[in-house]
């Protein structure tokens, strides 16, 4: 092959999980919490501000080096699952994820006794005003923790229970096959009898449905001790810690109001039957009365021809270069320095994802480049998630950890704007039809179906509270979400209720209420580019600020940069009559390219 797809070189960051350089920053690693313990034994500082100018060097070393070194070993395991040494890196990491929690949590009692407010504290110290927002909210979390020596016990517990649950979860899921050819006894995982979700012959998409159903069904009980396991331990945590409920601080920890919350809920809910009007459309292009669940992601259209890897990213680098300059060389710094693993294998993970590496101040981006559409999107879109990083890594940590709800702003942004290029690119209505399929297939994930997911964790929370969950009854509510959101637009006969068992968030105690960011970051980015519309040259400067504000501040008072009142009904109104647009424009489409 001419122009194989690409895999990345880690070598600049260390030469391996088991080289000296990745050994001698653990080392560093541990001798930095230490000196953070030293500092933080010490009596209440008679100079808080020259306590704080001590201390918050050593807390900022100390996440750059532990993010550099789990994301290495991370990504070293990520394209071969069956290596060794990067399986025992990432243990060797995990192990001092325990003394640095511990540690986070005597800086934030620390943090809490210094006299005065924020504001008083940083008056006479201009050169500690970027960690304003930092020192409030952790003065705000401080509240909702227990005793150092509480929480060090939960730290240690963990390992061997909620984080035990989730490896479970992800034993027992990444390992489930099913019978696929009883004749020559191929068999299938239920990794692979999803993807047939895909496939444009019903009958093979039904039956990987019924399969993976049954596969699932099999494993039911331990998946649903998992489950209860994870929710019941963040319950009991979230209560003992002071919070109303565990929603209440996952919207905290996403650095949202409890209106911005229930604004973007409420709107989520009225887009409903809009989705809904795309869904039958798209049943009746099809010739069915309605959709199934496993036709959700059924082709529509014609998908073009294939995309090589280099066209793919001389194309990314084109649009988004047309946008901004620096964004399109940073596409092409990306390709020529390998930052990229694009090609699919053997013990390689599926999906996509972009890591960060602070220290070298680069990131690497994952994906598994197929040659199509999507696959040239994905590519953007994972592109986006680097460029916010490059944006913001002369920042100290303390200063670029944004929330989910704002992480996906420049991977959508990127992806929307290559969407509306290619669209106005486009002109057989088949081939439109399949980009605008694109973009309302993930979009309906994104709200209806993650609406769908945040409706069951909702029930699952409440209903742990007081008891455990048998699998029967998580299928029970699984179905009921589904229904209240797909409604009339999938048959009720053939929905998923193992969708619980199919999401590992659901088993990440960290995690919980994982769903409503994802919606937020695609409604926000919807948003961001009816700006860019309006006034390209003004919000080119606008966008860069606002990505570097994101680790900064309130989401509501990012937003306010821009011009977005997120708590307001109407800004979220304006993203969703932008999807009303392309299914206005699918509707059409589908019914002039006949099936």
């Amino acid at each position: 092959m001419n122009n194989p797809i690409p895999r990345w070189s880690l070598e600049q960051i260390y030469p391996g999980p088991e080289s000296a350089a990745f050994s001698a920053d653990l080392d560093v690693l541990k001798e930095t919490i230490a000196e953070a313990e030293r500092i933080l034994e010490k009596s209440a500082p008679e100079d808080p501000v020259a306590w704080l100018r001590q201390v918050l060097p050593v807390y900022d070393r100390c996440t750059d080096l532990f993010e550099n070194l789990e994301s290495f070993a991370y990504a070293s395991y990520s394209v071969d699952t069956g290596n060794t040494a990067a399986q025992q890196a990432l243990s060797a990491v995990g192990v001092l994820s325990v003394p640095l929690s511990g540690m986070a949590v005597r800086f934030r009692s620390a943090v809490a006794a210094l006299p005065g407010t924020v504001e008083e504290l940083l008056a006479e110290a201009e050169d500690l005003s970027g960690y304003r927002f930092m020192l409030e909210e952790t003065r705000l979390f401080q509240q909702r923790q227990l005793s150092p020596a509480e929480e060090g016990l939960a730290a240690d517990l963990a390992r061997s229970g909620a984080d035990a649950w989730s490896r479970l979860h992800e034993t027992v899921s990444s390992t489930l096959q099913a019978t696929w050819n009883p004749e020559t006894g191929e068999t299938k995982s239920v990794v692979e009898l999803r993807a047939l979700a895909y496939d444009a012959d019903r009958d093979r998409r039904r039956r990987a449905w019924q399969l993976e159903l049954a596969s699932w069904q099999r494993v039911e009980t331990p998946l649903a001790f998992a489950l209860n396991g994870v929710k019941g331990t963040t319950a009991t945590l979230n209560s003992r810690r002071g919070w109303r409920s565990t929603l209440e601080r996952s919207t905290r920890q996403n650095r949202l109001s409890d209106t911005t919350l229930t604004t973007l809920l409420s709107e989520m809910r009225r887009a409903l039957p809009l989705f809904r009007r795309y869904l039958l459309a798209k049943a009746k292009y099809l010739g069915l009365p309605r959709l199934s669940f496993y036709d959700l992601f059924a082709p529509a259209g014609d998908s073009g021809p294939h995309w090589t890897f280099d066209a793919a990213v001389a194309y990314i680098e084109e649009k988004l270069g047309e946008f901004d300059e620096e964004l399109g060389s940073f596409v092409r710094t990306a390709r020529d320095h390998r930052w990229i693993d694009a090609q699919p294998r053997s013990a390689k993970v599926g999906g996509a994802y972009s890591i960060d590496f602070p220290l070298a101040r680069e990131s690497r981006i994952l994906a598994n480049f197929d040659g199509s559409y999507d696959g040239v999107s994905t590519l953007a879109h994972e592109l986006g998630h680097a460029w916010h990083s490059h944006l913001i890594f002369d920042l100290p940590p303390s200063q670029r950890q944004y929330p989910m709800t704002l992480a996906e702003t420049a991977s959508i942004f990127n992806e929307t704007l290559l969407f509306y290029r290619t669209l106005e690119e486009t002109e057989t209505v088949p081939r439109r039809l399949y980009i605008l399929e694109q973009f309302l297939q993930n979009a309906t994930q994104i709200i209806v179906d993650i609406l769908s997911r945040f409706e069951f964790e909702s029930t699952v929370m409440e209903r742990r509270t007081d008891r455990e969950l048998p699998a029967a009854e998580l299928c029970e509510a699984m179905l009921a979400a589904q229904k209240a959101t797909y409604g009339d637009a999938l048959n009720p006969e053939e929905l998923h209720p193992y969708m619980w068992a199919v999401k590992g968030h659901y088993y990440r105690a960290d995690l919980a209420f994982y769903n409503f960011p994802y919606a937020f970051g695609e409604l926000f980015g919807l948003g961001l580019y009816g700006q860019f519309e309006e006034n390209p040259g003004e919000f080119r400067l606008r966008y860069r600020a606002l990505l570097r504000e994101t680790g900064r501040n309130q989401a509501a008072a990012v937003a306010a940069g821009v011009g977005f009142d997120i708590e307001s009904p109407g800004f979220w109104r304006g993203a969703v009559d932008r999807i009303e647009g392309m299914v206005r424009e699918f509707e059409t489409a589908a019914q002039n390219a006949g099936h």
